[in-house]
């Protein structure tokens, strides 16, 4: 007997020694309802996100995947020349060029990305080729060009009329000052839960208007413009680039989302950080929208003017995020 209870107080002292050293971590709760998840769902930014949404859902409630949907989902506005700030009739950098910046990332934290990419109306879709059929993430200008030509992507001239004469006009003073939420355009970012529970997203756009040649923004690059885990959730920016990437802000929104928060509350609290960075936030709009593994979604911005797309089996609606001021 004196035997079996030396053996268990041993026993105890030896499992103490190995958590200490391997802590057991709780599982992922916070402010996670329990009960049925929503889904399939879709979010994306800004008002061109309604149709964007349309495409998307069109794959998703099908029980289509959602790498699927966002590329479909982000093709709409891309193609659209009414939306002046993403893809076809974007708004030129100040030698007249469109230049067109895109990444994709799926479940299994596959990406691609191109930046700088001239001529080719779809981006989002480059972007998905990268990602598959080659051994990097990012390909850039010409480089991007060529591969996209090489796998059958039409080159097209992509400055519409209106956009050759607004930077015309831009041109009498050139001078450089991005005002916010202008027409309530901007980025394309779009995240989808599937119907099976996987996550994907998806972020597209021409950039910041007449910006400097070979200006690159946060839309491209994996963990600034968009993060997807898909043990946690997604997450997706829209506003001023430079702001976004000096905090890798999408990435940021997923890992306040892996330590409990709510989506809305992690994106208050990623651009809360970048706010605290920043010298002066009077003329900077920066916005995030993100979804969970349970399909719950939100959305937060530093400038009142930003709103978000959202469709799922109960809501089909364009939402006001919340802002801080």
């Amino acid at each position: 007997m004196k035997s079996r209870r030396h053996f268990l107080r041993l026993s105890a002292l030896g499992t103490a020694f190995v958590s200490g050293l391997f802590p057991i971590h709780k599982a992922f709760s916070g402010s996670i309802q329990k009960g049925k998840v929503n889904k399939p769902l879709v979010i994306s930014t800004w008002d061109h996100g309604m149709p964007a949404n349309d495409a998307a859902w069109e794959i998703l409630s099908k029980g289509g995947h959602a790498l699927d949907a966002v590329e479909a989902g982000v093709r709409v506005p891309e193609g659209d020349p009414k939306v002046r700030t993403v893809g076809y009739g974007g708004y030129p950098d100040r030698e007249g060029n469109v230049t067109l910046d895109a990444c994709i990332m799926d479940k299994d934290s596959n990406c691609g990305s191109v930046a700088y990419l001239q001529h080719i109306k779809h981006p989002i879709s480059v972007a998905r080729k990268v990602m598959e059929d080659t051994p990097h993430v990012m390909l850039v200008g010409d480089g991007a060009l060529q591969f996209a030509m090489s796998k059958g992507f039409q080159k097209e001239n992509l400055l519409t009329p209106e956009s050759e004469r607004d930077w015309k006009n831009w041109l009498k003073e050139s001078k450089y000052q991005p005002v916010i939420n202008i027409e309530n355009h901007d980025t394309i970012g779009l995240l989808a839960l599937d119907s099976h529970g996987n996550l994907a997203g998806a972020c597209t756009t021409s950039g910041a208007s007449f910006k400097m040649k070979g200006r690159v923004g946060d839309s491209p690059i994996i963990g600034a413009g968009l993060f997807v885990d898909n043990e946690v959730g997604a997450a997706t920016a829209t506003g001023l680039g430079e702001a976004v990437i000096r905090m890798v802000g999408s990435h940021l929104v997923v890992e306040l989302m892996r330590q409990g928060h709510s989506p809305e509350k992690a994106c208050q609290l990623a651009v809360e950080r970048i706010m605290q960075k920043q010298k002066n936030v009077k003329d900077l709009q920066v916005g995030f929208i993100a979804i969970n593994k349970q399909g719950e979604y939100g959305g937060y911005c530093i400038q009142r003017g930003f709103n978000y797309a959202v469709r799922d089996n109960n809501t089909n609606k364009l939402f006001d995020a919340k802002h801080k001021l």
